[in-house]
């Protein structure tokens, strides 16, 4: 099966990390963002893959080359206006238009199981499927309501819980699997989101938008804050110290 990642942003709250290179290219612990999320998929057999570029396009050319050196074959192509989440997919229609396929942030690092959402997708008989994970944290992601396995809509930031008990919210991951029949409502030729411009429509046709809540880690790199914390932590996870002069953090 194919898959798209999602790299033409711009990276506006990592400058000036993406001053000369977007946020997909920016490197952490000695390799670049992108390259994670092409080794993620490798990992689960999506090998035929399509970037899309428009910010800085050649810094991600440049880190992932014919990603042969992160287990897939890669394809690009270009934006030359920014075109939204679902508004990059229309730029790409003539690539899925056949079979089930998946499409990714490029600014993910994450071990959520593919296999199992795929199974979900399956299963459920949908036009899409979204990955979803508990937000126990109560971070600044879009809370997404859901019923019986599918989705309701987006809400808003999640609020503080009012007792220990009370359940997470569920927010979105950026991971999605999808039917090529998705492209009857995504808008031809113009910006368009998935969230805001391609599920509502869809839902109001009719159609089934599943849900997998998966578990497992999910970095989200998209602020220069998270950046150093996500760093800090998987140099934890994998036993390592960094140097900074002559301390050790």
């Amino acid at each position: 099966m194919r898959a798209m990642i999602l790299s033409a942003g711009y990276g506006t709250r990592l400058w000036p990390l993406t001053e000369d290179r977007t946020k997909p290219a920016i490197p952490i612990l000695g390799k670049p963002l992108v390259g994670y999320v092409a080794e993620y998929l490798a990992g689960y057999g999506w090998r035929d893959i399509l970037v899309n570029l428009h910010h800085r396009g050649e810094s991600v050319r440049k880190a992932l080359g014919d990603g042969s050196k992160f287990g897939v074959k890669l394809q690009y192509i270009e934006e030359p206006v920014i075109l939204g989440t679902s508004g990059a997919l229309d730029n790409a229609r003539a690539y899925f238009d056949s079979e089930t396929f998946l499409v990714i942030n490029g600014k993910l690092i994450c071990d959520i199981d593919l296999e199992a959402a795929l199974q979900t997708h399956r299963e459920s008989r949908a036009i899409a499927t979204l990955v979803l994970l508990p937000n126990i944290l109560r971070e600044r992601f879009t809370v997404v309501e859901t019923a019986a396995g599918l989705l309701k809509e987006f809400g808003g930031m999640p609020k503080a819980a009012t007792s220990s008990e009370e359940e997470a919210p569920l927010m979105f991951t950026g991971i999605q699997i999808l039917e090529p029949r998705i492209f009857d409502y995504i808008p031809r030729g113009v910006f368009s989101h998935s969230t805001t411009d391609v599920y509502p429509q869809a839902i109001l046709q009719g159609e089934r938008v599943a849900v997998h809540i998966g578990s497992g880690n999910w970095y989200e790199l998209s602020t220069l804050q998270r950046y150093l914390d996500i760093s800090l932590a998987m140099l934890a996870a994998r036993k390592e110290r960094l140097t900074v002069g002559e301390r050790c953090v």
